[in-house]
């Protein structure tokens, strides 16, 4: 779902480092009268919405040190979810930021990718995506963005599960182009797709307002349907393509 902000480059990195360094966002400043007419708009369209607050990647690279390991830094800025989806509605025109969110790439011992298809009354809907988000200010630990620990959350909020049922492969896949960057963790199941299904949707049942509404098993480049968000197809082409 969506396209790519031009090319795609996919990076294995050993790790993350990024920092909340907060400064205003001249977009938002600028925008401040289309933004608040769009999340009117938006509100009478999906009234559950809730205009929290997020974080925004100004500034990443990955950066290689003489013994080949390789480390993604960063910082973060804070803005309203209102703005940022303004910004992402319109096309993500460049404005200074990219939206650089953790996904949990979650895989069954049967060799399928389990994704979630998001609910309609969320700003998603009907997008098919790993359990990801953009951080927010609750993922700020000691001036630092935890994206692995919004990865867990992530994880445990939309599906139940909960880290010590699933392991972590060390590193990251990044998936990114002029306006995202995709933390993309392997997070492996001992369970088969059909059991981890079966165990999301008893999961979701017992929720009274969901944020997914059904879970999707992705085995092969054929099952990647226009649905699946863009850096999600692009992780799979990559992995299941390999």
């Amino acid at each position: 779902m969506g396209a790519p902000a031009g090319p795609q480059e996919i990076v294995e990195v050993h790790a993350v480092d990024c920092l909340f360094e907060p400064r205003p966002w001249p977009f938002a400043e600028e925008r401040a009268g289309d933004i608040a007419a769009h999340w009117a708009d938006a509100l009478r369209r999906k009234p559950k919405m809730f205009d929290g607050r997020v974080l925004l990647m100004h500034r990443g690279a990955v950066e290689t040190s003489p013994d080949g390991r390789r480390v993604f830094r960063g910082a973060y800025l804070e803005t309203s979810f209102s703005a940022f989806l303004f910004w992402r509605d319109i096309g993500l025109p460049p404005a200074g930021v990219r939206n650089g969110f953790g996904m949990a790439c979650l895989s069954s011992s049967d060799g399928a990718f389990v994704l979630g298809e998001m609910g309609q009354h969320t700003a998603n809907a009907g997008a098919v995506y790993f359990a990801s988000g953009t951080p927010d200010p609750g993922d700020v630990r000691d001036g630092c963005v935890d994206i692995e620990g919004s990865i867990g959350r992530e994880l445990r909020e939309e599906t139940g599960l909960e880290a010590s049922a699933v392991a972590f492969d060390p590193g990251m896949t990044l998936v990114m182009d002029a306006c995202r960057v995709g933390f993309m963790k392997r997070v492996r199941s001992r369970e088969t797709a059909d059991a981890l299904v079966a165990r999301i949707h008893a999961f979701l049942a017992r929720d009274p307002e969901p944020e997914l509404a059904r879970m999707h098993a992705i085995r092969s480049l054929g099952e990647i349907g226009p649905a699946v968000q863009v850096t999600a197809a692009a992780y799979l082409r990559a992995v299941l393509g390999g």
